[in-house]
């Protein structure tokens, strides 16, 4: 009860000085409401941890069956759980979880030779890249080379990005996602000097600039192109509430995606285009600070929030902030502190024993194929967990 009062008091403090501010320095109460949360969080994953079987990675948590979805090294989502255990490590030096995120690396590590995703950097970045920053090793740079090599397997020359999804030999598939994985053949060729990697990435950049953004600069979900000319087939938005529509998650991908571009390579056509999304995706915020499941939803306001694509948005947003004019980039931060400030609130920021563990309430995963609605996510915790941390590293500058 004293923490949820707390959080409320806080909450509200911030909510409402959000708007005065004209100063970019990071609020003071938030600062507090930040630690306070990665407390919160690291109690959260020492519990979800014990839950576990050691060779198993958490997926989501369903608070109305009090159920928890695992799976193996494989999907998508391996990577989030050992990565938001070194950032936690990282806030609090709490041995526990390093040890744990370095027992599921061991498990992971399998993955660095698998051809047949497009997800290596989420898998394999967001943990062994972690990793390699906090403690620099010859092991961890090799399972990231390695796993670029894997995900540069995918790409094609002539529709000039990475597939995404496998399909009939007459499709090519190419989702926002992607754009995410975009920061493991940066970081190869950081490690190796080979320079392939790079124009792989701006490539796939280049491409999804060019194909995926509507006049609006939402985007489309996914791209089917003709792997034998390139040429555009289809584009869809199949995890959306319709092909016109603007899925909120993906939004939030291609955000961050050309944020990091932008870091990667200093060319300002990728600021510019981050700026554009981000622009979009603030005419799209409800004035609680989470976004809708897709921002056309049927029924809104009556219709689920998807903290993942808010977390994801708001760890993008407080990044962009660095690289903008200094007016823009001030608005860009206001807003990713009224985002943390509401995740980092009771009606999102969950209890060990209301989300077996997990930290994030919320989340939804597929609405169309009626897969994760109103859970908890473990890369909605991942980005959350980052944004904390940027915005502490912030506080503390």
């Amino acid at each position: 009860m004293k923490y949820r009062l707390l959080f409320s008091l806080l909450l509200t403090t911030i909510l409402s000085h959000a708007q005065k501010l004209n100063s970019f320095r990071p609020d003071r109460s938030l600062s507090t409401l930040a630690d306070s949360s990665l407390t919160l969080a690291t109690r959260n994953y020492l519990y979800l941890q014990s839950q576990l079987p050691p060779d198993r990675f958490p997926v989501a948590y369903d608070p109305a069956r009090r159920t928890m979805k695992t799976s193996g090294s494989e999907p998508w989502v391996s990577g989030f759980y050992p990565g938001t255990l070194l950032y936690l490590y990282e806030a609090t030096h709490d041995q526990a979880l390093y040890e744990e995120a370095k027992r599921k690396m061991v498990v992971l590590e399998k993955e660095k030779f698998n051809k047949t995703t497009h997800d290596l950097g989420f898998m394999m970045y967001c943990s062994f890249g972690n990793a390699d920053r906090l403690e620099a090793s010859s092991a961890y740079k090799e399972v990231i080379v390695t796993s670029a090599r894997s995900l540069a397997s995918r790409f094609s020359e002539k529709v000039g990005a990475i597939r995404s999804w496998d399909s009939k030999p007459s499709q090519f598939m190419v989702i926002i996602d992607n754009m995410m994985n975009l920061e493991l053949l940066f970081a190869a060729t950081r490690l190796t000097g080979d320079s392939s990697f790079y124009k792989i990435a701006v490539t796939h950049a280049n491409t999804t600039m060019e194909h995926h953004f509507r006049p609006d600069h939402s985007s489309w979900h996914l791209v089917i192109y003709d792997p034998a000319t390139g040429a555009v087939q289809k584009k869809q938005t199949v995890q959306g509430a319709a092909d016109s529509s603007a899925w909120a998650r993906g939004q939030s991908w291609g955000l961050y995606g050309y944020t990091l571009m932008y870091r990667a390579t200093r060319q300002r056509k990728y600021l510019e285009q981050a700026e554009l999304i981000a622009d979009y995706m603030l005419k799209h915020l409800p004035t609680d600070g989470v976004f809708y499941w897709d921002f056309q939803a049927p029924g809104i306001p009556d219709t689920w929030r998807d903290a993942s694509a808010a977390a994801i948005t708001c760890s993008a947003l407080i990044e962009l902030a660095g690289y903008t004019k200094k007016k823009t980039g001030r608005k860009y931060f206001r807003t990713a502190e009224k985002i943390l400030a509401a995740l980092s609130s009771p009606a999102y920021l969950a209890t060990p024993d209301e989300a077996g563990g997990f930290i994030l309430k919320h989340g939804v995963g597929n609405r169309p194929a009626n897969s994760d609605i109103d859970v908890s996510l473990i890369y909605a915790d991942y980005y959350y967990v980052e944004a904390l941390m940027r915005y502490r590293r912030r506080s503390n500058n």
